[in-house]
């Protein structure tokens, strides 16, 4: 009997479940949507775990079913989901309140009041990153702060995908990669950190058990396999959160190589041999799901969320032979690069690296009456491009080798976003031969952790294969630099008016 692997994907939209062949080919995958999160006040998001598992039960035997897979046939399962999000569950195991998903921004407060009780030196000294609104620790102190009453009843603190597990295995347990973005992690030395629990009034009983990526965490229970038709006992490893997850699905598992994707948000990923601290906290630096490897990335928290709002605000030319992020791009290609001196601050939920400006807003710089909806549209392409650019500038600082870039999201499946990807960050980019998201990593790292390989670097040697790379065009190369320069521009100016309206 040929075996196989799952890899299962807790996003914010919905749940994804990839089934690999033990060459690491894709068999077959599924999705299952999840509930739009709820919003109650400017800034809040927040999601029904219980959705999360419903959604599994149904993309989990749905995947198996397109590839013609019998639950028998399963050698190990990895999980993977959005980071940061804040589950609470009490001492049965129910949650307490729906999830503060990654996407809340509500903790302003409570960040400022961690790194002043810190100081902002020794807290990237003690978890290599600053306190964000993003991070699970700045949710937790607004629980503690403004729902007491639920607070005392909390018995279990979990991230999303980690909810998955329980119900899946019945075990309480997270990986190092997921657990970094929580700022309760020592991340130099891949522990829970003590000293920020007990500044934070935490019980270490609250905090899962932490585990290397492709470690076996626990095994599909009986009330497991009865809700998703898999079988009693199959390995279920501690898998990663969606960043390192997609990073392995995409080859990028030893230093030199970065990834640059785009989807909702945009983020731009190295692997590094050890820990690198930005003292200015504009970066994140995290454990890999490579066991003794690390990563920094870059997050804009707008990039495709960015030509989305476009969309939904000003529609797509309508063309039904094509898809309207497909005629938005056809529109766009009638624009010259640089966009005739157009600029976009993609900055519509306010933005991460390298600013960490929660109250920064966008803009649409430089129009004049000769500018057109096609100029516009390649405006935002063009400054998504800037914006990741941003953390590539970092690294050169930081002296984190850049060798190759590899695309993927939402951004690598257009021609004309590709090139000017390759355009502003000057160098060649490749495309990945089967972009599958971070399931197919996780599907990896379950492949590791079950003997199928012998490292998560021979995993993503074996099963990522490039198929095209593009190279910037020369003719374009001193315009995206020059633009790039007026781009940065476009923040500080845009400080100095938002403090007179926010």
């Amino acid at each position: 009997m040929v075996m196989k692997l799952l890899g299962i994907d807790i996003g914010t939209g919905g749940t994804r479940a990839v089934l690999l062949d033990a060459g690491g080919r894709v068999v077959s995958s599924a999705v299952a949507a999840h509930a739009p999160f709820a919003s109650a006040h400017a800034g809040w998001a927040e999601q029904d775990p219980g959705d999360w598992w419903s959604a599994a039960c149904s993309a989990i035997p749905e995947c198996l079913k397109r590839g013609k897979t019998a639950a028998g046939e399963i050698s190990g399962i990895g999980l993977t989901g959005q980071m940061h999000g804040l589950v609470l569950l009490d001492q049965s195991g129910r949650a307490l309140r729906p999830s503060i998903i990654w996407c809340d921004q509500r903790t302003e407060v409570e960040c400022r009041e961690i790194t002043e009780k810190i100081g902002a030196a020794r807290l990237i000294e003690l978890t290599a990153n600053p306190a964000l609104t993003n991070f699970t620790l700045p949710k937790i102190w607004w629980v503690q702060k403004n729902e007491p009453e639920i607070w005392a009843r909390a018995a279990t603190i979990l991230l999303p995908k980690d909810y998955i597990r329980l119900r899946l295995t019945g075990s309480r347990a997270t990986d190092v990669a997921d657990a970094s973005g929580t700022l309760l992690f020592d991340v130099a030395n891949r522990q829970w950190s003590r000293p920020m629990m007990e500044m934070s009034r935490l019980n270490p009983d609250l905090l899962p058990n932490i585990f290397e990526s492709c470690e076996i965490s626990g095994h599909v229970s009986e009330e497991g396999a009865r809700a998703t038709g898999l079988r009693v006992g199959i390995p279920v490893v501690a898998g990663a959160g969606d960043q390192a997850a997609g990073a392995v699905g995409l080859g990028i598992v030893r230093p030199g190589a970065v990834s640059a994707t785009i989807g909702t948000s945009g983020v731009v990923f190295a692997a590094t041999a050890g820990p690198v601290r930005d003292p200015a906290g504009r970066i994140h630096t995290f454990c890999h799901a490579v066991p003794q490897r690390w990563h920094v990335m870059g997050v804009t928290q707008a990039a495709g969320y960015s030509l989305r709002w476009f969309r939904d605000q000003f529609g797509a030319n309508a063309d039904p032979a094509q898809d309207a992020y497909a005629r938005l791009m056809t529109e766009a290609s009638a624009a010259p690069a640089g966009a005739d001196g157009l600029l976009w601050a993609p900055y519509l939920m306010g933005e991460r690296t390298p600013h960490l400006d929660p109250n920064a807003r966008a803009a649409l710089v430089g129009i004049s009456s000769t500018h057109t909806r096609a100029h516009v549209i390649r405006a935002i392409l063009e400054g998504v491009a800037f914006s990741l650019r941003d953390t590539l500038t970092i690294f050169a600082e930081l002296k984190i080798p850049v060798e190759s870039i590899r695309l993927g999201g939402g951004g690598a499946r257009g021609a004309l976003w590709r090139q000017i990807q390759a355009d502003v960050y000057g160098m060649p980019v490749g495309l990945p031969e089967a972009e599958e998201g971070p399931a197919f990593g996780a599907a990896l790292l379950a492949g590791v952790g079950v003997g199928n390989w012998t490292s998560v670097e021979n995993a993503a040697d074996a099963s990522v294969r490039v198929s095209q790379q593009i190279e910037p065009l020369a003719q374009n190369l001193a315009l995206m630099n020059r633009q790039y320069r007026e781009y940065r521009k476009l923040y500080p100016a845009l400080r100095e008016i938002g403090r007179d309206i926010h």
